[in-house]
């Protein structure tokens, strides 16, 4: 893969015109990009649609967990809108319910490990026994037993979740931030290179990208950075 089927550009904007400004700025530059919900309820899912149909990929971020059935609809229809990646949370059931209803598409299915902006602590109030290394690790091996396409992760997991999933499945990795810029809300980050060398196979940026003076620019500069680790 070059940089360009790597970096996954989050459209984490508040509505369409934002949405449309942004992929206006970046052109072609820019192949693969992520809308979660703050855009899909703002729009976005007819949005992404149209994105698909012009040719674009798109990381269609839901984090869906729900009853076996309702996981299971909710895939068929995704598959039906073009997307190539989807997210869910990594419970076994749901992963299981996902991959059957997922079966014979382009679909990438995407488990959720541990949120980005949780450390122990969080883990902890929330009621998990394990520390989010422990915990990314068990969910990453139940998402290669489900036969899922990829994982979600820190950069920080990526080395360990690689030696478990094996070569082929995706590995995502978000809260990537380049060396001096913000972290903002999240804990656990990492550069784009030091991702790529640590095994993700694609990395999620958005505010570095999309909150910048010059969004083609710095989009361009961290493309640089990916195919400089390549």
């Amino acid at each position: 893969m070059t940089a360009r089927d790597r970096l996954i550009v989050g459209l984490d904007v508040p509505n369409l015109q934002e949405a449309e400004k942004v992929v206006g700025a970046l052109g072609d530059d820019i192949l693969y990009y992520k809308i979660g919900y703050q855009l899909a309820f703002a729009g976005g899912l007819e949005f992404a649609r149209d994105l698909a149909a012009s040719g674009k990929k798109i990381f269609l971020d839901m984090k869906l967990l729900d009853i076996d059935n309702t996981v299971a609809s909710g895939v068929e229809n995704i598959v039906k809108m073009g997307m190539s990646m989807l997210t869910l949370h990594a419970y076994p059931k749901a992963m299981k319910a996902a991959v059957e209803a997922a079966k014979g598409s382009d679909l990438c299915l995407l488990g959720v490990t541990v949120l980005t902006s949780m450390d122990e602590e969080d883990l902890i109030s929330a009621g998990y026994e394990y520390d989010p290394h422990t915990l990314v690790l068990r969910r990453a091996e139940q998402a290669h037993l489900a036969g899922m396409g990829g994982i979600v992760c820190s950069a920080e997991e990526a080395a360990a979740v690689r030696k478990i999933i094996g070569p082929d499945m995706a590995l995502v990795t978000p809260g990537i931030r380049p060396a001096g810029s913000d972290k903002g809300d999240q804990k656990r980050v990492m550069t784009p290179a030091a991702a790529i060398q640590a095994g993700s196979s694609h990395l999620v940026v958005a505010r570095p990208i999309v909150k910048a003076a010059d969004p083609r620019q710095a989009a361009r500069a961290i493309l640089a950075e990916i195919e400089a680790a390549i």
